[in-house]
C-alpha cells in the first residue's frame, strides 16, 4: 500500500465526489477540489475544461488525482446537443487534466479516471470482466474515447486506473432515488422483458474502492467498480419491491420507454444491460461491504 498524500479531486461536489472527499480527509489525506468557478476556499483550485484552462501550479505537490467530472448522462433526452455535451465533458476534461498532470515535476503517482460499464455495450447474459472487448453504441463509444483521453498521463509514467463504474446505489440521490418513486406510487415493475442485467455498486463500496485503488500500486488499467453479483432488472425489481413493501406488477413496455426517453437513451440505458464482474478488484484483495442486492437495499432504505 502507498502512503497517504495530497489528492486532487474533480467532480468533488457530486454524489460520489462529495462522499469521496469526506472519506479521504477522514482517512488522513489532504484533498484539493478542482472547481469551475473562482476558488473561494484554500482547498480549491480553478479549472475550466470548456476553455481548456487549469491552474497547473495549484496541482504541484499532489501525489494522486481522482477524476469524476462529467455531464450527467441520465438528465434529459439525448438530443444531438446533449450527446455532444456528454462526450465533450468527459473527453476534453480528461485530456486537460491528464496533460496537466503529465507536465508536473514530479508527476503524481496515480490517476484514477472514471469510466463506466457502458464501455461494454449491451451484451445480454455474457459475463464481462476487464478482458472483455469494447462494445457498440453511443455510451461505449464515449467510454472508449474517455479512457483514451488519459493517454498523456499514462505515457508520462503515471499509474492510471480506468474505473468502469456501474449503477451507483445510495440512500439519497442517484439512480435509486429515481427508481423508488414509481414503487412508492404503486406502479413499480420490470422494464421491458426484465432480462437485461444491472451491474450495481453501493456508494459506500464505490468510495472504498476508489480509496483502495489510490493506495494499491499494483492495480493499473481498467477495473470494474461493481458488486460481485449483477442481477437482472426483474430480480432488481422484485428485491426493491420487497424492501419497500410495494407491488411490482406494473411492467413498463419498451415502446413507452422509447417514446418517453428517446430510442437511443432507452435502448442503451434502460433496455440494454451488461453483466459485469469486478475481476481486477477481486484479484487485488478488495473487500465489499455489500455483495448481494437485497441486503444492500435494506441497508440503504
Amino acid at each position: 500500500m502507498a502512503e497517504r498524500g495530497k489528492i486532487a479531486v474533480t467532480g468533488a461536489s457530486g454524489l460520489v465526489g462529495s462522499e469521496l472527499v469526506s472519506t479521504l480527509r477522514r482517512d488522513g489525506f489532504e484533498v484539493l477540489r478542482l472547481v469551475r468557478r473562482a476558488p473561494s476556499a484554500h482547498d480549491e483550485i480553478r479549472w475550466d475544461p470548456d476553455s481548456g484552462t487549469i491552474d497547473a501550479e495549484g496541482l504541484r505537490g499532489i501525489t494522486g488525482a481522482v477524476h469524476l467530472a462529467g455531464e450527467n448522462v441520465a438528465s434529459g433526452r439525448w438530443t444531438k446537443a446533449k450527446k455532444a455535451k456528454i462526450r465533450d465533458s468527459r473527453v476534453a476534461g480528461t485530456a486537460l487534466l491528464a496533460g496537466a498532470l503529465a507536465e508536473l515535476s514530479p508527476t503524481p503517482r496515480t490517476l484514477i479516471s472514471a469510466s463506466a460499464v457502458g464501455y461494454y455495450g449491451a451484451r445480454g447474459e455474457e459475463v464481462l470482466d476487464e478482458s472483455a472487448a469494447h462494445g457498440n453504441g453511443f455510451l461505449a463509444s464515449v467510454c472508449g474515447e474517455w479512457e483514451a483521453a488519459a493517454a498523456s498521463a499514462r505515457d508520462a509514467g503515471i499509474r492510471v486506473v480506468y474505473a468502469r463504474i456501474g449503477i451507483v446505489l445510495a440512500s439519497r440521490g442517484g439512480a435509486l432515488a429515481k427508481m423508488k418513486m414509481p414503487f412508492l406510487l404503486g406502479v413499480g415493475g420490470p422494464i421491458g422483458d426484465g432480462r437485461q442485467y444491472m451491474s450495481w455498486i453501493t456508494l459506500e463500496d464505490l468510495v472504498s474502492a476508489l480509496v483502495f485503488a489510490l493506495q494499491t500500486e499494483e492495480l493499473e488499467g481498467p477495473a470494474n467498480f461493481v458488486s460481485p453479483t449483477p442481477v437482472t432488472n426483474a430480480d432488481f425489481t422484485a428485491a426493491l419491491g420487497r424492501v419497500l413493501k410495494r407491488p411490482t406488477a406494473f411492467r413498463v413496455p419498451k415502446f413507452a420507454l422509447r417514446l418517453a426517453a428517446g430510442s437511443d437513451m432507452a435502448n442503451e440505458m434502460l433496455l440494454g444491460g451488461s453483466r459485469v464482474t469486478p475481476a481486477a478488484l477481486h484479484a487485488h484483495g478488495f473487500r465489499w461491504e455489500h455483495t448481494t442486492l437485497e441486503p444492500a437495499l435494506r441497508s440503504l432504505l
